[in-house]
């Protein structure tokens, strides 16, 4: 893993799951600030003592952007840093390459899917600390793809926090 820790507030299962479906693929962008506090509420002292200096939300595809009319994880990203006070970075990292739907592929396609899928704006990013936010972790092949993008920008620690993990996932 390129990551050094993962967080997630829940499951990814019952209420969580269909919350988070509204929230994507109905519009609810309001729940954000729901899902912000609470990260905020439950990982505050965590990041804290990770000495966070950025929030940086996964990027969409420009395509997936246009269809949804929004980057959920930008959306999570801004609420917890209101809580916080840690800036959100939402073009530090770029999708290069628009990529399937994660959640309609096996795990092995999944790890090839994201293959150079990010790049950073910057040849040399001056932050040591960065916090990067998505909504599911489920093999955790986003979040290590876009890991190791910004360590080879030159981040020295990148740490992880989604709002729900896969059942059958453990957190780092």
């Amino acid at each position: 893993m390129e990551f050094r820790q993962g967080k997630a507030l829940w499951v990814y299962q019952g209420e969580v799951k269909h919350s988070i479906y509204r929230f994507k693929y109905q519009g609810r962008r309001e729940y954000a600030r729901y899902y912000g506090r609470e990260l905020a509420r439950v990982y505050g002292g965590w990041m804290k003592r990770c000495r966070i200096e950025a929030l940086v939300p996964i990027p969409l595809s420009p395509r997936r952007y246009r269809q949804r009319g929004f980057n959920q994880a930008y959306l999570i990203a801004r609420e917890l840093s209101r809580h916080t006070g840690i800036p959100v970075y939402g073009n530090l990292l770029v999708r290069v390459r628009n990529t399937r739907a994660q959640k309609e592929l096996n795990d092995q396609e999944r790890k090839n899917n994201l293959k150079k899928a990010f790049k950073t704006r910057a040849n040399k990013v001056q932050l040591d600390h960065i916090l990067l936010i998505d909504d599911i972790y489920t093999t955790g092949s986003t979040m290590n793809e876009a890991a190791n993008e910004l360590r080879l920008s030159g981040v020295s620690e990148v740490y992880c926090l989604s709002l729900s993990i896969g059942k059958g996932y453990q957190e780092g």
